[in-house]
């Protein structure tokens, strides 16, 4: 099994901290939010690979954070070639980008460097080793006004995806995606054949929406705590929350 983490945007909504320093390497009580990330994959040993993935405008800052984390024979960095927002891949396209570059052929997680939580990764693939399917994890945000601000999920009595809407007005659910996937090795080569037919090429909610009309995809729901740290009222919620755990 394969791990991709998305390190790849510009995060304009954190303009001008992040104008300097990316996201996934902002400060959250003394640690890069990357190392949190890492440390939960590091505990995985199915993982044979972890390829993170960024731009060519924070490629020297990555690539000092993968020398700090000393001998780690399974991180990759892997660099897409673009250097400011207005050329950016998409979140779609650059997945598929590092699937090319790594000929990666595995069943594959893929997290946003941005993701914050608490659940078990373990218990994340146990249940993806029941379903032998895609699997999203989603969180339950029990407000249907924050709800419009993120990629929602329906689910069936079975947790199966029966529709998924990115940003949706008048959101059918609360269950907000999370931007952490499984992948079989066979879902793989569908991210080409997604984008060959001129779909859209960021956000990843499109793809699943696509994806579930195909095969089945199912929901892993999970509890707890979880911050998509997208702007600064988010990022010191983040920061406040690992205060209590730290």
């Amino acid at each position: 099994m394969k791990c991709i983490v998305l390190c790849g945007g510009y995060a304009k909504r954190l303009w001008p901290l992040t104008k300097i320093t990316p996201k996934p390497l902002l400060d959250i009580n003394g640690r890069p939010l990357l190392d949190i990330i890492l440390g939960k994959l590091r505990d995985i040993p199915e993982i044979t690979e972890i390829v993170v993935s960024t731009n060519t405008l924070f490629a020297q800052q990555f690539q000092a954070w993968c020398n700090e984390q000393g001998k780690d024979d399974r991180l990759k960095l892997v660099i897409e070639p673009t250097k400011e927002e207005n050329e950016k891949f998409g979140t779609i396209a650059g997945l598929q980008y590092v699937i090319e570059s790594c000929h990666i052929d595995e069943d594959c997680i893929v997290i946003a460097g941005d993701n914050l939580f608490d659940y078990r990764l373990e218990d994340f693939i146990a249940y993806y080793s029941q379903k032998r399917a895609p699997v999203l994890a989603v969180f339950d945000i029990k407000d249907r006004t924050k709800a419009q601000i993120y990629g929602i999920a329906t689910i069936d009595t079975h947790q199966r995806v029966v529709d998924f809407i990115e940003k949706p007005a008048n959101p059918p659910s609360t269950l907000a995606a999370s931007c952490c996937y499984l992948f079989p090795r066979d879902v793989l080569p569908l991210f080409s054949v997604y984008l060959k037919e001129g779909n859209r090429k960021d956000s990843p909610g499109f793809f699943i929406d696509w994806l579930r009309r195909r095969r089945d995809v199912y929901a892993f729901v999970f509890d707890g705590h979880w911050f998509d740290i997208g702007d600064f009222e988010s990022l010191e919620k983040a920061r406040a929350f690992m205060k209590t755990v730290q």
